[in-house]
């Protein structure tokens, strides 16, 4: 692709493990310039994090390799005086600044945002935290599992039975990424006619509640609070996980139509005339049941069988799988969700990388180069750097 929405934007990323990488990250796919500024000798934290010991002994553990494709990486000392000083010529040109310190750190570096907008008017400053930059919350320190347990997230995940449980992948870090991404795309945007930059207080939290749609909206607008309900969809019956004659299957025949396409190609259109499911509220009401005699029925094939009939049907079905299987689906190959890279320690090994689901003019968005080392990209040591980009 020969230009990207983000091409000219330079991005100063400051972020440590997984919600600011990330946000950098989907700046990166969109054609920005991602400077990750990193502790010298340490460096991200993720650096060392991952199923590997090898990969987190020689600095590029999995999650970092995960989330920092395409990036520069420049090793910089804020608590040093001279390291200060080049950080701030370095402000002076850039649009973004990231970073996900605990609120204030930046601020005591004397990097506040009065000091950073003096520094660049044109800046956009994003500064994500667990809870945000002010409120009784603000200096407490927070993970995605803390997020999770706090915004009611686990709560409502899992049974009756099991609940509270973690979400089994950093959903707030990524919704705090992704939230952070978006609006400093906004505030680019904005710009382009104002001049001016922006400063963005992200909060994780507010990010986290914010996504989890009718399970707050139900509570808010009815004072009806959620339960955890397993695979269960509690606004809709039947719409969950079967059971087929191999594996788990996921249904959601949210309409009355598709309701009554499941039952046709299920063989049991008796359930169209039992009272206890004539409409939705009554199946909702006896989902239970209704689980029960779907299941006897779809048992009578596997799971992908049901997968291609119902899907053809127009009723929204399809398999349960694991990781290793999602990530060979055919559909992601077709979009060319995942690129192929080389692993950044020149031992030839290919790393493959997500995209960011979306296609733009038709074409996926890639990055063109592995993750950096620590300070691969200082200034005196040029390594790999593009010749139409200055060093920093």
């Amino acid at each position: 692709m020969s230009q990207r929405p983000l091409d000219g934007i330079r991005v100063l990323d400051l972020t440590n493990v997984l919600a600011g990488p990330y946000c950098g990250y989907q700046l990166m796919l969109l054609g920005a310039e991602v400077v990750k500024i990193e502790v010298p000798g340490q460096g991200d934290l993720a650096r060392r994090l991952g199923p590997d010991a090898e990969l987190n002994a020689a600095g590029i553990g999995a999650s970092f390799l995960a989330q920092n494709a395409g990036k520069e990486s420049v090793e910089l000392d804020l608590k040093d005086p001279g390291g200060r000083g080049d950080f701030a010529r370095m402000v002076a040109s850039a649009d973004v600044l990231l970073e996900n310190f605990r609120a204030g750190v930046l601020d005591r570096l004397g990097f506040g945002w009065p000091r950073l907008r003096e520094l660049n008017p044109r800046l956009v400053y994003c500064a994500i935290s667990g809870f945000g930059q002010t409120g009784p919350m603000s200096q407490a320190p927070a993970y995605d599992q803390i997020i999770q347990g706090l915004s009611g997230m686990m709560s409502i995940t899992g049974t009756e039975e099991t609940a509270p449980q973690r979400v089994g992948f950093p959903v707030c870090d990524t919704v705090g990424g992704l939230t952070a991404a978006l609006h400093i795309c906004a505030a680019l945007a904005g710009r382009s006619g104002t001049g001016r930059g922006t400063y963005l207080d992200v909060s994780m939290l507010e990010a986290a509640v914010s996504s989890m749609g009718w399970a707050i909206s139900n509570y808010l607008v009815s004072g009806v609070p959620p339960r955890p309900m397993g695979t269960e969809n509690a606004t809709a019956a039947p719409s969950g996980t079967f059971e087929t004659a191999d594996g788990p299957l996921n249904i959601a025949a949210n309409r009355q139509q598709q309701y009554a396409t499941l039952c046709r190609l299920a063989g049991r259109e008796d359930l169209l005339t039992d009272p206890r499911f004539a409409d939705r509220e009554d199946r909702k009401r006896h989902r239970d049941a209704l689980t029960g005699e779907l299941n006897r029925a779809l048992r009578t094939r596997t799971a992908a069988e049901w997968e291609e009939i119902l899907g053809a049907a127009g009723v929204p079905a399809a398999r349960v799988t694991g990781v290793p299987e999602a990530v060979e689906l055919e559909q992601l190959r077709h979009r060319g969700f995942f690129t192929e890279l080389p692993f950044p320690d020149g031992s030839g090994r290919v790393l493959k990388v997500a995209g960011s689901g979306v296609l733009h003019d038709g074409e996926p968005l890639r990055p063109t180069a592995p993750p950096p080392l620590l300070g691969q990209h200082n200034p005196d040591r040029p390594v790999n750097r593009p010749v139409n980009q200055e060093a920093p």
